[in-house]
């Protein structure tokens, strides 16, 4: 390893150009490459960046043969991850990738088992763990202003359309294959952080029950555009997220969690710590209030994977544990076709 991180970029799109731009900030990181389909995108974003020795690649491949790259950011659609994601662990890169990791459970396993055999440190990009109110949240929970929580509720609301960059192959089942999987999982994976009781752990899911409804599927996409999710977690916590393309509004994230001294809800609490409370008390913080990327966490996150680098320690964010969200939208497939509860790991 060279005196900094050497990262490579893989995908030249929307969301490659915070990546990018975190990674330069960092001191411990440089952007040696970048790669695309195109040689004018990656061309494009090199320039737009200032980066005037990185290296241009159109295969994947010879990237990760370049000597000094030690970490790999996946910036692809959803479903080039699985096998991007293996062939850099197999290369021994550290992965940085763009959520959801995988499209089907088959893929999942692959690249979990991958990852373990490399030995390689990982982080899936639900970024919203670094955003200001999220953080509030899990300190004030690790603090005792809510008690014990025994319910928690969270709501991902997005009328996605043609303004988004990626609904081109957003629309298409094939690839996208459901609304979590498109950015549901960000309200699934905040609700299992938030049903962690400790500051730096998410909660896991041990049973599913869901439905799926709406009334987009089959004019302008071609999955469900709106899906509920009951979940029963190991440590007791209940849940329900909600994944909901079909609302006719801005983008809205809504957050309510119940503890036996105190309930959230998004920056407004409740609690017992407050003696003779009359009202709600907001908190002037940054919300997750934009599906802008800009408006996303996205250095927080990156400087976090490159100190879990550095340390030679794991994420609380990485493969290993977005296994288990992305095994409950599996879990939640399953029960809307069988009309059961589905109980979790599903893969082993």
């Amino acid at each position: 390893m060279s005196e900094k991180l050497g990262v490579g970029i893989l995908g030249a799109g929307w969301v490659s150009t915070q990546h990018i731009d975190a990674f330069k900030r960092n001191p411990h990181t440089k952007v040696v490459a970048i790669s695309s389909r195109k040689l004018s995108s990656c061309e494009a974003r090199a320039k737009e960046a200032g980066l005037a020795d990185v290296k241009i690649y159109t295969e994947y491949q010879k990237m990760l043969e370049q000597e000094d790259l030690d970490v790999v950011s996946i910036c692809t659609p959803q479903h080039l991850h699985a096998g991007e994601v293996i062939q850099a662990a197999e290369a021994g890169k550290h992965i940085l990738v763009e959520k959801p990791a995988a499209t089907s459970l088959e893929d999942l396993k692959a690249m979990r088992d991958a990852v373990r055999r490399a030995k390689v440190k990982t982080l899936v990009s639900f970024v919203l763990r670094w955003n200001p109110l999220f953080e509030t949240i899990k300190s004030m929970i690790a603090d005792d202003f809510l008690g014990n929580v025994y319910y928690v509720e969270t709501d991902y609301q997005s009328h996605v359309g043609d303004w988004w960059s990626g609904w081109e192959w957003a629309q298409k089942k094939k690839i996208a294959v459901d609304s979590y999987l498109v950015a549901g999982c960000h309200a699934l994976d905040a609700l299992r952080w938030f049903a962690g009781r400790n500051r730096y752990e998410a909660a896991n899911i041990v049973e599913v029950y869901s439905y799926a409804g709406g009334y987009r599927k089959g004019r302008d996409i071609d999955w469900y555009g709106f899906e509920v999710m009951l979940v029963k977690f190991g440590n007791g916590i209940l849940g329900k997220v909600s994944s909901n393309f079909d609302c006719v509004q801005p983008y809205n994230f809504q957050i309510s969690i119940f503890g036996d001294k105190g309930t959230m809800k998004e920056n407004k609490v409740w609690s017992s710590r407050f003696p003779g409370q009359t009202g709600w008390v907001q908190i002037p913080t940054v919300l997750p209030d934009s599906v802008e990327v800009t408006h996303h966490p996205f250095r927080e996150e990156i400087d976090h994977f490159v100190s879990c680098i550095l340390k030679n320690e794991e994420s609380h964010c990485n493969l290993e544990d977005a296994v288990n969200t992305h095994e409950a939208i599996f879990a939640a497939m399953i029960s809307q076709t069988s009309g059961e509860r589905v109980k979790l790991p599903l893969i082993k």
